[in-house]
């Protein structure tokens, strides 16, 4: 395979009927392009640019407090005026939902070749993608699914940058539509303005262009009028959507009707019913409010976005309808809209063939995220044989945090976090089931935090690729050839998920002694690992033996979920914890040894002592936990330091730096000096103070909630400041508990604070202790209060 694909359209390219496709076809690949890494500019010392943030300077701003959305399921009724929501996928964006669509097919004499492209040619080597929609083995299978990506390389931007310019004429065309439109906020905030485009862009930006995501369907039909009795065709479609998997129901029916009607007006009716589906009601959230979707299973949380969705369609098609016909009688020709049942998913369908067909995208997704896979299923095919007999791995430092007998999926997280080649094998396994395992590790290392995995990951390959892959620096690729096994030259980690064993290669680099470690054993010779014997793995230092990482403890917590049946969700925000938690341990690391940290941008602002607090980063309980999880990460970290991800990592920090709202403080810092050690009635006192002058708006309240998820107990660390002996205390604790729940989102987390808190909240309502005057306090009804004129229970 070539790295690039050159232009090579001899087959059926098939073009709209409408005429031939206007657009330069780009050159694509399954191989990232060999071009020069986006971070090298980062370890040179120069910083991505990030844009402006809203704000005249790095404090809160003090805008009045948001007020909920009322629920109402009376659309037609007049609605106040809010700041028009933006839609992730605007029904006139000159995007699609899916660019391509490709069939192929199984030749007895010519192997796997390519049939049809539809709208065009997708220009590039046919007969290497003719072989990945055509997996080994795959005609003693009645179906099977493939999953792989795309690349194009430097000459296809030009395409890129179309695409960006009518982008941006149309952000600018609907600006000045808003302009001219009474707008009035009621929070007086521009959280849904034009600046996600350019948070979208920088978030996902760094590595080039979006890939193209190729999700292929296998089947084979038994006929013995064929040659070798069975006729074997594939159908894929290309879309730059990472959530490829909910097309699946329309390529089983795609396929089987190319099965009976193999021309190109079949993959015309496919291509046509992909693209008409409707998403234009679903809101685009900003990067804090995604993350408090993402960690929450509140089925309801930021539901008034979709009804303001409805809302201003709902008002727009009046507009039209008045326009277009002035003299009509007025009556209702409002389509029926209906809320989502879960917030997480929009609901959507798409009409196939006179067939409906319900769809459910989510509303937001995770970085490194593709397609439908299982993280329990992963850590359950390599969990249950280490379990009941488990076998020593060869010793790496980078690898064997905790041993010999490391548990294999922290061997596997620990493989991908310092960039090893990793090979998922599935010897006499449907493909499918070896693309999900590779999908399942890339978001199970990234955890939602760090990138860099899926770009450099191949779901499905085969031997006559192992040249290309063997290019490309950590890569994570599956297999179903049982010859990659015999050659462990070719990968430093084999996963074998029939055996459900895990295997370092003989073949593997030994960790170097970096300076950074030297540093280490300097500094804290209690706690450093042993360097002297070059990498080898072994540790005799016993000041850090055991746990030290506590890596143990955390994948014990998450096997007890697995088995007390804790959701998919629940494991994911365990796993986004892990790693999270990795990372500002990583950044306390690099302070200690080096003085400062490229991992946490504004360290001298949140020291400076802003309203008497000061300090940032990670909290430990004492020196001695502090060292001990130091010493025991030491090796992974400095392993973490040179790779793909830790630089992407550094880059998606300068770009949340740029939109935080609160900046003087840092947050996560105090909230965990709350939760973790044994403070002053002066030191806890003077949080409490900040947290009512720093959280005062609608984006502030969603930094704190940031911080506060469900599995942390949510607000019960804030609501504490109800109980404090100085009655100003006491009082901003309840200004900031006010702020909260008149929070769109906050009032979820308000419902789920504590009768006790919430008692103590009405008793220092009641004792007059806030100097501003308030409505009165109901007594009973489940503890109900009003703030502000509404009822909170």
């Amino acid at each position: 395979m070539a790295t690039v694909l050159p232009q090579k359209p001899t087959t059926n390219g098939t073009t709209s009927s409408s005429g031939s496709n206007p657009r330069r076809q780009a050159s694509l690949s399954s191989f990232p392009s060999s071009r020069t890494p986006s971070y090298a500019s980062i370890r040179n010392g120069t910083f991505p640019r990030t844009g402006a943030r809203r704000g005249s300077n790095g404090s809160s701003r003090t805008p009045p407090t948001p007020s909920s959305a009322t629920r109402t399921a009376n659309y037609a009724k007049p609605i106040r005026r809010v700041r028009r929501l933006r839609s992730q996928y605007p029904a006139d964006s000159p995007e699609r939902h899916v660019e391509y669509i490709l069939v192929a097919a199984f030749n007895v004499d010519r192997g796997p070749t390519m049939e049809h492209q539809y709208p065009g040619a997708i220009s590039g080597d046919e007969n290497m993608l003719a072989e990945l929609m055509l997996p080994d083995q795959a005609h003693v299978r009645n179906q099977d699914w493939t999953i792989f990506f795309l690349h194009k390389d430097a000459g296809g931007e030009g395409e890129e940058k179309e695409i960006a310019k009518r982008r941006k004429e149309e952000k600018n065309s609907r600006k000045d539509g808003m302009e001219g439109e009474d707008m009035i906020s009621e929070e007086g905030e521009a959280r849904n303005g034009g600046e996600e485009d350019e948070e979208q862009e920088e978030m996902e930006g760094g590595e080039g262009p979006p890939l193209i995501y190729v999700l292929n369907l296998v089947n084979t039909k038994q006929d013995t009028s064929v040659k070798r009795g069975a006729v074997v065709k594939a159908m894929a479609i290309c879309t730059r959507h990472s959530f490829l998997h909910i097309y699946k129901p329309l390529l089983l029916l795609a396929l089987e009707e190319y099965f009976k009607s193999p021309h190109p007006d079949t993959l015309a009716s496919l291509y046509d019913s992909v693209n008409s589906m409707d998403l234009s009601l679903m809101p685009r959230l900003s990067l804090l409010e995604r993350h408090l979707l993402q960690a929450s299973d509140m089925k309801d949380l930021f539901i008034e976005k979709f009804e303001q969705m409805i809302q201003q369609r709902m008002a727009d098609e009046s507009v039209s309808y008045q326009t277009s016909t002035p003299d009509s009688p007025s009556k209702s020709t409002h389509p029926r809209y209906s809320l989502p049942r879960d917030t997480h998913e929009f609901e959507s369908r798409v009409v196939y063939n006179q067939i409906p067909i319900p769809i459910k995208v989510p509303t937001a997704i995770s970085p490194e995220t593709v397609g439908d896979f299982s993280l329990i299923k992963l850590i359950q095919a390599f969990s249950g044989p280490h379990s009941t007999s488990p076998q020593p791995f060869m010793l790496h430092p980078h690898l064997t945090t905790n041993g010999a007998y490391t548990h294999p999926i922290l061997v596997l997280v620990n493989a991908m976090l310092t960039q090893k080649r990793v090979i998922f094998l599935g010897h006499n396994r449907p493909s499918g089931e070896v693309a999900e395992a590779v999908l399942a590790a890339c978001a199970l290392a990234s955890g939602g935090v760090l990138r860099g995995f899926t770009r450099h990951a191949f779901p499905y390959t085969d031997l006559t690729k192992i040249d290309d892959l063997l290019k490309v620096p950590g890569f994570i690729a599956g297999v179903t050839n049982p010859a990659f096994a015999n050659h462990p030259e070719w990968w430093d980690l084999l996963c074998d998920l029939p055996a459900g064993r895990m295997k370092i290669s003989n073949r593997i680099e030994n960790a170097p002694v970096t300076d950074g470690l030297v540093y280490f054993q300097q500094q804290a010779p209690a706690y450093a690992p042993n360097v002297s014997n070059g990498g080898s793995g072994s540790n005799s230092n016993p000041n850090i033996s055991g746990d030290a990482s506590g890596d143990q403890a955390f994948i014990d917590d998450v096997l007890r979920s697995i088995a007390s049946r804790h959701g998919e969700s629940v494991l994911r925000s365990k796993w986004r914890e892990y790693i999270f938690k990795f990372t500002r341990i990583a950044a306390a690391f690099e302070e200690s040894v080096y003085g400062a940290s490229a991992l946490y941008i504004g360290a001298s602002e949140a020291d400076a002592g802003a309203l008497g607090v000061s300090g940032h980063g990670y909290v430990w309980t004492d020196e001695n936990s502090r060292g001990r999880e130091l010493g025991g990460s030491v090796w992974r970290i400095e392993g973490w330091r040179n790779t793909r991800s830790y630089y992407s990592f550094i880059q998606d920090l300068a770009a949340l730096w740029a939109r935080k709202p609160i900046r003087a403080v840092d947050l996560e810092h105090h909230h965990d000096r709350l939760r973790a050690l044994k403070l002053s009635t002066e030191e806890s006192g003077r949080i409490y103070l900040a947290l009512r002058e720093f959280v005062t708006g609608y984006e502030e309240v969603c930094q704190l909630l940031s911080v506060t998820p469900e599995s942390h107990a949510g607000l019960f660390y804030v609501s504490l400041g109800l109980f404090h002996p100085d009655t100003r205390v006491r009082g901003a604790t309840v200004e900031v508990l006010e702020r909260v729940a008149d929070h769109e989102a906050g009032r979820h987390w308000w419902a789920l604070l504590g009768k006790f808190a919430k008692l103590a909240f009405i008793r220092v309502k009641r004792e007059g202790e806030i100097g501003r005057a308030e409505s009165p306090v109901e007594n009973g009804g489940g503890l109900g209060l009003r703030l502000k004129g509404k009822r909170i229970s």
